[in-house]
């Protein structure tokens, strides 16, 4: 039996070494990950750090996936991502909000809410993020948030003047081309 394809909504950041490039290549591991496709992508967008904002600028995006893969599941293959271009993670979370190689956030999985040890979705911050909201909202401009409501209502409660879209796009997925 085959299992049901799920829409999900990741959020791709950088701010270490070739962050443009290190999110195409995180782009790239998630369409060859075994039960993901990706859908599409949004621009890369300069974001000020959040959090601990003494660090340098964010890239930021937004990848539209298709997975057959349960949340738990896409977690685990999203943070195998991350490790492989050299994000490591303190256990004890004191780098949460540090700079890094790659953050892979689950921002939403179709319409479910999941509150597990290690997964919340919707993302518990999205609807306060406007580096997450601006481009999800450009693959997907009616996203709905459970238990927030439309993501475009969300982003206009919030200041979104200091993020900058970036000249060029993310390349089309690579099963797209040929």
């Amino acid at each position: 039996m085959n299992a049901p394809v799920v829409v999900a909504y990741v959020g791709l950041g950088s701010n270490l070494g070739d962050s443009a490039g290190i999110l195409h290549a995180a782009l790239e591991s998630l369409d060859r990950a075994p039960g993901i496709r990706l859908g599409c992508a949004s621009s890369l967008y300069r974001t000020p750090a959040w959090g601990m904002t003494d660090q340098p600028d964010f890239i930021n995006a937004v990848a539209m996936l298709e997975t057959t893969l349960a949340a738990q599941e896409l977690l685990a293959a999203m943070l195998d991502i991350e490790r492989d271009a050299g994000r490591e993670r303190r256990g004890d979370g004191a780098d949460r909000w540090g700079p890094r190689t790659l953050d892979l956030d689950l921002l939403l999985y179709a319409d479910a809410v999941i509150d597990e040890p290690g997964l919340r979705v919707p993302h518990p911050h999205l609807h306060q993020r406007a580096f997450a909201l601006l481009p999800l909202l450009q693959v997907a401009p009616d996203a709905w948030i459970p238990g927030i409501g439309a993501a475009r209502d969300a982003l206009a409660t919030i200041p979104s003047d200091d993020i900058e879209a970036l000249t060029y796009d993310a390349p089309p997925p690579p099963h797209a081309a040929g």
